[in-house]
């Protein structure tokens, strides 16, 4: 399905699947490399899931993509040429830090921001009254900024990010503070630009959210790849990784398995994570070993949570040992 609305998505396309790729990019500030050889693409109709821990980098790459800032070495291009203003009408990019005209009402900034993408004021208007309406601000649009919760601020800010249907979308942190009603009412307006055949690079620390949106991932740490490709795939790579047991006598608080570094109890039974090393059949022999009467033993297919904190973590030993 992915594949498909990759090859045929965006009514403005180039002949090219991917709306940006980056290849063997640095960028130093200072003594301190930010981003280190790093490369990736992201295609029309996906969502690429842009993961990693505070610090890692993803902001200055997402700069970089958008032509804010420049790269020291290595190759960025945009719909198959440099980046730049050039591209302005056919991207759209939302930033952690949110900002509208204050004292302008809703309406009015959306429609100005629309004109500055290529819009008609009339079309910039139409789309805008649909969309705030769409995402439950339809009462609302005659309001100034000032007047908004932070909720509904941020529903506009993602109408003012899409509204002029970019090919390519660059999210930040889009479901940050949101309730579950105003989260998913956005994800599903992220979605629709996915479907339409829009390329869509979505910064995220929730790990729920980057499963069940993203068709691929990109993991960076300390400006590094870690992981990269489609979601199903990494979580069978990993799938060694994570088992569930239900057994009489065993508690996610024992602590008492060498192989496992940590537990939690789901639906119960007990979920190990296994140490980097350590296999499901190691596990299942310390189980036997104390006599545990094991009425399930499954290994299961670990969480992308699971999946972040086991790579981050071993990476960051194997650079200590360096």
């Amino acid at each position: 399905m992915t594949d498909q609305r990759a090859a045929t998505g965006g009514s403005r396309a180039d002949g090219d699947v991917s709306a940006a790729r980056v290849e063997g990019v640095w960028k130093s500030f200072g003594r301190t490399d930010v981003v280190q050889d790093l490369s990736f693409e992201v295609r029309r109709g996906e969502v690429l899931g842009f993961l990693g821990p505070n610090g890692a980098g993803k902001t200055t790459t997402m700069r970089m993509i958008l032509d804010i800032i420049r790269p020291d070495r290595g190759a960025i291009t945009v719909f198959g040429g440099p980046p730049g203003i050039e591209h302005q009408t056919r991207v759209g990019y939302l930033p952690e830090e949110r900002g509208l005209y204050r004292d302008v009402p809703i309406l009015e900034t959306l429609t100005y921001f629309g004109a500055l993408r290529g819009l008609s004021t009339r079309e910039a208007r139409d789309r805008a009254t649909h969309l705030l309406t769409e995402v439950g601000l339809g009462e609302a649009m005659k309001k100034k900024a000032a007047e908004l919760s932070r909720g509904m601020h941020q529903k506009a800010q993602v109408v003012a990010t899409v509204l002029h249907e970019p090919d390519l979308l660059i999210v930040d942190e889009p479901f940050q503070g949101l309730d579950p009603v105003n989260g998913e009412m956005l994800r599903s307006v992220l979605l629709a630009q996915r479907d339409r055949g829009a390329a869509v690079v979505m910064s995220t620390h929730d790990m729920t959210d980057a499963q069940k949106l993203c068709d691929r991932i990109l993991l960076i740490d300390r400006g590094r790849r870690l992981l990269y490709g489609r979601v199903p795939e990494i979580q069978r790579a990993f799938s060694d990784g994570a088992v569930e047991v239900r057994a009489a006598g065993i508690s996610a608080a024992d602590g008492r398995y060498r192989s496992v570094s940590e537990a939690a109890e789901v639906d119960g039974s007990v979920r190990f994570l296994l140490r980097a090393g350590a296999s499901a059949q190691q596990l299942f022999r310390e189980l036997a070993d104390e006599g545990a009467d094991v009425e399930r033993f499954e290994v299961s297919t670990p969480t992308l949570n699971e999946i972040f904190i086991r790579t981050v973590a071993g990476d960051r030993r194997a650079e200590a040992v360096r």
